[in-house]
């Protein structure tokens, strides 16, 4: 995007520089003409763009299966043990050919001990709760991962705004100085200077509506689309509210479903050490049947049972592993505590130091800077200050911009963190925002 803007009255402007810009804004009418009509884009909300994601994104729907794959596992886990049918047939083809046969028909099966159906139950019912907390751990890496790149969208914003300004500055800047040029006030090296300036400034800006775009279609990559059709509110950008109090966080950070995670892995692993247990309980299996004779030309009942023998000990190194991992688990999650408060202490500290200088950029710096620009200026039109002082205060002005744009992105960031961490909004309301506050969920 380029802007372009006739020269004052009263310049002596070259002739070739003048059929440039006409032939500029001939070219842009004519574009605008063959365009139709612009629609604005849509604004898009953190909200939006959270509810879509979490419809749309793939790694969610995983779970539904995975949820399909456990009612598959419950329903074998309830059967009971397999009847058996079992036909043996005996004394054949012997000495005696055929006539000493023996022919067994029988149903055999077995009796499971120390409820191990029910243990088998707990498990799959357990897991299940792991499988609730693993979506609840993805989804707020979504909505993480959708905050960050949400307020990427709001600073490629602003600074393709503040591109925008800086253009308009270098324009001005070009006006003035042809004008002290063509009063014979300054020399032309000034005048080469501030056009080189301004293309300059027009070369960040086309940067910046570049990186503007490729923000917004990563974005809207959350959800599954290739192009973004809409719009954010880059003003929220600078929308903070307050530091809060550390504790506050901390209090709420034990909320995190990646530490209640670990609740419902004690809860798999305790059933898994009850199935151990009850595996050291022998099985008795059982027959029944009916055994037919030729040689004595009789039919006769038989049944057996059976149960192996040391079964437990045999079942020692089930239940230690599965001791050993329900022991593991506090060990874990005592780890997963300390790098939670580490994170969250960093991140706290970040968004308040971001705060303050966002708030001192915007009350005393930016101002004072904004005042020097406009007295450099005149006193520059007034052949009482040199073009380098202009200039200078004119860089100063748009760094301390785009300071505030770095210090109010890194303080959203941060402040995404810290949602992420306490899987809670951040503390100040949202009721000032009109729903468009870059994160709030």
């Amino acid at each position: 995007m380029y802007l372009s803007v006739a020269p004052r009255s009263g310049s002596k402007t070259p002739f070739a520089h003048v059929c440039l810009i006409g032939c500029v804004l001939l070219l842009g009418s004519m574009r605008t003409l063959a365009a139709g009509p612009q629609v604005p884009a849509p604004v898009l909300t953190l909200d939006d763009a959270v509810a879509r994601t979490l419809q749309r994104h793939p790694s969610l729907a995983v779970f539904e299966f995975r949820h399909r794959a456990l009612d598959g596992r419950a329903t074998t886990a309830a059967l009971r043990p397999a009847l058996n049918l079992d036909i043996e047939l005996e004394n054949f083809f012997g000495t005696n050919g055929m006539d000493d046969a023996e022919l067994t028909l029988g149903i055999s099966s077995v009796v499971e001990l120390g409820g191990k159906r029910a243990a088998r139950g707990e498990r799959i019912n357990a897991e299940r709760l792991l499988l609730d907390a693993d979506r609840q751990v993805q989804a707020m890496d979504l909505l993480g991962e959708v905050m960050l790149r949400y307020v990427r969208v709001l600073s490629a914003t602003e600074s393709a705004a503040l591109a925008e300004s800086s253009v308009r500055l270098a324009l001005d800047a070009v006006n003035g100085v042809e004008d002290r040029v063509a009063a014979g006030a300054a020399p032309q090296m000034e005048l080469l200077r501030a056009q080189a300036a301004l293309a300059r400034a027009q070369l960040t800006l086309q940067r910046n509506g570049q990186q503007l775009k490729a923000e917004r279609v990563a974005l809207a990559a959350m959800w599954g689309e290739t192009t973004a059709d809409f719009s954010v509110a880059g003003g929220n950008l600078y929308r903070l509210g307050s530091a809060g109090d550390f504790d506050d966080y901390f209090a709420r950070a034990q909320q995190n479903p990646l530490l209640s995670r670990f609740a419902s892995e004690s809860r798999v692993q305790a059933a898994q050490l009850r199935l151990a247990r009850a595996d050291a309980r022998a099985d008795v299996a059982w027959a029944v049947g009916v055994r037919g004779s030729r040689e004595t030309d009789s039919t006769s009942l038989v049944a057996g049972v059976s149960m192996p023998l040391w079964s437990g000990e045999r079942a020692r190194g089930g239940m230690d592993a599965a001791q050993a991992e329900l022991d593991g688990i506090a060990v874990r999650q005592l780890s997963a505590e300390l790098n939670l408060h580490t994170q969250l202490y960093r991140a706290f500290n970040s968004r308040a130091q971001s705060i303050a200088a966002v708030h001192r950029l915007q009350a005393e710096i930016i101002p004072a800077l904004s005042g020097a620009l406009e007295e450099s200026e005149r006193y520059y039109l007034a052949g009482r200050y040199g073009y380098q002082e202009w200039v200078s205060a004119r860089e100063e002005l748009l760094d301390a911009r785009r300071a505030l744009i770095d210090e109010a992105t890194a303080a959203l960031l941060a402040g995404a963190e810290l949602e992420q961490l306490t899987a809670a909004p951040l503390a100040y309301s949202r009721a000032s925002e009109n729903a468009a506050m870059p994160l709030e969920k």
